[in-house]
C-alpha cells in the first residue's frame, strides 16, 4: 500500500510559457492527446503530413493522463484536447468554453486482476477499483456498482489518472480491478485479466475531441476534420497493425499488445451523440459535486 501512496503523490509535468492567441487561419493548433488508441488518427495525421496538406500548423502535445490534458487546455498551453464527455461537460460547467469537433473511438473495459478471483461484478465488494474521478471511467464504475446493487462505499474507487501506471498496477498485483481504454485493455487481457464490462456492448460513445471556443477558425476546423477523416480512411484500409510503430510510440505498449488488438473501425468526424452528452450531464447532476473540487491522484 505504501507503494500505491507513493505513486499517488506523483504528478505529470506540463509545458510552460505557452499562451493563448486570437485565432486566425495561421495560428497554430496545439492539441493535447493521450496514449490511447482513439488518438491514432491524430497521431497519424501529424506524422504523415495530413494536417500540412490541408494548410494546418498543428503541434501534438502528448500527455499520460486526462487531468494533465485538462490542465493544458484550462491554462492555455493547448487549445485542443482529446478527452471524454464527462470531463468535457464538467469543464464547461466550470466556465471553460469548449466546442466539440468530433466524437472519437474511445472505449473502456472493466477488467479484474486474475489473482483477485473476481469473476462477477458483485464480487467487487470490498475491492479496489482504479479509475479517474469525474470521467467516463467514474461514470462506468458507478454503473457497474449500481447494476448489481452494491453499496457504493463498499467498492473503493482509487484515482489513478495515468493509464499506463494503472496498467502497471495490474502487473504488480496491487489493484483488484481497473477501467482501461485500448490498447491498455488488450495488454491487460494478455495478462489474463477478466473483462466484466465493455462500453462497446453498452453502446456508449463517450470519447471526444474538443477545442477551446475561438481557438480555431471555421476553415481550420473544417481542415482538421478532413485530415482526421483521411487518417481514419488510411487506418481502415490498411488496418491498425500497419501502423504498429506509431502505436508503440504514441501509446507506449509492447508489440505483443498490438498483435492482439481486436479489429477497430475509425469513423469519420461527427458530432457527439445527444444520448451520450445526456449520459454525461445527467451523471454530473446526480453527483452534485462542485466543479472545482477534485482529488489529484496519479
Amino acid at each position: 500500500m505504501s507503494a500505491l501512496l507513493f505513486l499517488m503523490s506523483c504528478g505529470q509535468s506540463t509545458p510552460q510559457g505557452i499562451k493563448e492567441e486570437m485565432p486566425d487561419d495561421t495560428v497554430q493548433l496545439r492539441i493535447a492527446i493521450l496514449p490511447t488508441l482513439d488518438c491514432l488518427p491524430i497521431c497519424l495525421a501529424d506524422a504523415h503530413g495530413f494536417f500540412e496538406q490541408y494548410g494546418l500548423d498543428v503541434d501534438v502535445l502528448p500527455y499520460q493522463a486526462q487531468m494533465d490534458c485538462d490542465t493544458a487546455i484550462e491554462r492555455g498551453w493547448a487549445n485542443g484536447i482529446v478527452t471524454d464527455l464527462v470531463r468535457a461537460q464538467r469543464m464547461k460547467d466550470n466556465g471553460l468554453q469548449l466546442e466539440y469537433i468530433t466524437a472519437t473511438e474511445a472505449s473502456w473495459q472493466l477488467l479484474t486482476n486474475p489473482t483477485a478471483r473476481i469473476k462477477q461484478l458483485r464480487q467487487l465488494d470490498d475491492k479496489m477499483l482504479a479509475m479517474t474521478r469525474f470521467s467516463a471511467t467514474h461514470l462506468l464504475s458507478d454503473k457497474a456498482v449500481d447494476s448489481v446493487r452494491l453499496k457504493p462505499e463498499r467498492v473503493f474507487r482509487i484515482q489513478v489518472n495515468d493509464v499506463n501506471v494503472r496498467l502497471g498496477m495490474l502487473s504488480a498485483g496491487i489493484m483488484d480491478a481497473l477501467l482501461l481504454p485500448e490498447p491498455q485493455a488488450t495488454a491487460a487481457r494478455n495478462q489474463n485479466a477478466l473483462k466484466l464490462l465493455d462500453t462497446h456492448q453498452l453502446d456508449y460513445r463517450m470519447g471526444v475531441v474538443a477545442f477551446s471556443s475561438r481557438a480555431a477558425t471555421a476553415r481550420q476546423v473544417e481542415a482538421f476534420k478532413k485530415a482526421y477523416d483521411m487518417a481514419c480512411d488510411s487506418i481502415n484500409e490498411l488496418g491498425v497493425h500497419k501502423y504498429q510503430d506509431l502505436i508503440m510510440k504514441c501509446c507506449r505498449v509492447q508489440q505483443s499488445t498490438i498483435d492482439s488488438l481486436p479489429p477497430v473501425i475509425f469513423r469519420h468526424s461527427s458530432n457527439p451523440r445527444a444520448v451520450d452528452i445526456k449520459r454525461a450531464t445527467d451523471w454530473l447532476k446526480m453527483k452534485k459535486e462542485p466543479a472545482n473540487v477534485e482529488n489529484q491522484g496519479i
